[in-house]
């Protein structure tokens, strides 16, 4: 039986609970049995809203132990790991301490503030032997692995065209504002927009090079709104983000569109359709399962299975990353193509 903490409570760590539930609720060898959080509200189960709440707003909170502090809740429990839903400045350092105290460490995306900050956990990952796995989590979610598994098996051809967008409020809900200041979050850039970044190194590796546009609409905060064009060989691959939409009518919204030489799959309004080129559309049957909840099954049960979790999303790859995110913002400050 694995026995978990998690660390922050948050809007991610609310979700990262539920899912903690449902495991519990199916059987499945885990239990969550800490909480800790700065906010002593939290204790309550005063949980966060956020732009795709998936938490469960009746939760009896009385069945968990709570915490202030990362290091007393892992000196009081018997943790086999933690789950850090925290700041991203705060990535880094948390999950040192944690393999440092002898616990694995799942921990939410983005992996790290800076490549060197990446380079630190990846370091401690291997010092102490421990597993640590980043939470990209739409390398799990199924409408993004259909395109993983089509790109592979080549049955379109070869990729043309790769547009992907994501955009919607404004995180006004974070702990002291720390997603609108850029020390803390990177702004909507490295918090956001990172999921497609991420998506696109997945699958198709470092661009050559990026050209980012980029607009400060909060001051401090990063940039708001970002488009970012990828330079790959033979594709046109573009990713935007726009987290200042703030009408209840559009709400979140994830979307994209791959081209390939026989076929195009686009995602939009939450559905998924294939057009075969001079055939009908069809709308593929794939797993309606959530990301979050295959992402923490798939870290818990590798730890029960003793293999590298990190097998599906390598340190190496989610730290890539964060290298392509920063020549963007380097891109964008400079207003020119940076080279990767």
């Amino acid at each position: 039986m694995l026995k978990v903490g998690l660390v922050g409570l948050g809007f991610m760590g609310s979700s990262h609970l539920s899912m903690y539930l449902r495991l519990m609720k199916e059987g499945f060898p885990i239990k969550l049995v800490a909480i800790c959080d700065v906010n002593e509200e939290k204790r309550e189960g005063k949980l966060t809203a956020g732009n795709i709440d998936i938490s469960d707003k009746s939760i009896d909170f009385s069945q968990f132990n709570f915490y202030t502090d990362m290091e007393e809740m892992i000196e009081s429990e018997a943790l086999d790991y933690v789950d850090l839903c925290l700041p991203t400045f705060l990535h880094a350092p948390y999950a040192v301490k944690a393999m440092e105290k002898g616990l694995h460490v799942f921990c939410e995306k983005p992996m790290a503030i800076s490549t060197q900050a990446c380079q630190e956990m990846i370091d401690a990952s291997k010092k102490y032997e421990k597993f640590l796995m980043i939470g990209q989590t739409l390398r799990f979610f199924p409408s993004y692995c259909y395109i993983k598994e089509t790109l592979d098996s080549g049955r379109y051809g070869k990729l043309t065209e790769a547009n992907l967008f994501r955009g919607g409020t404004t995180p006004l809900w974070s702990w002291e504002n720390w997603l609108l200041t850029n020390e803390r979050s990177g702004g909507c850039l490295l918090d956001q927009h990172i999921h497609d970044v991420d998506t696109l190194n997945w699958l198709l590796g470092t661009p050559y090079s990026v050209n980012t546009s980029g607009r400060v609409v909060f001051e401090g905060s990063g940039y708001d709104v970002v488009s970012t064009n990828y330079h790959y060989e033979g594709i046109v691959a573009n990713a935007s983000d726009n987290w200042t939409i703030n009408n209840d009518d559009f709400g979140f919204e994830m979307r994209y569109r791959f081209a390939f030489e026989e076929g195009t799959i686009i995602l939009e309004k939450g559905k998924l359709v294939d057009y075969p080129n001079n055939k009908p559309s069809f709308e593929p049957e794939i797993s309606q399962e959530s990301g979050y909840y295959l992402e923490i099954k798939h870290f818990a049960q590798s730890i029960l299975d003793n293999v590298d979790p990190a097998i599906a999303c390598p340190l190496e790859s989610t730290m890539e990353t964060i290298r392509i995110a920063e020549a963007e913002v380097k891109s964008a400050n400079e207003k020119q193509s940076i080279a990767l």
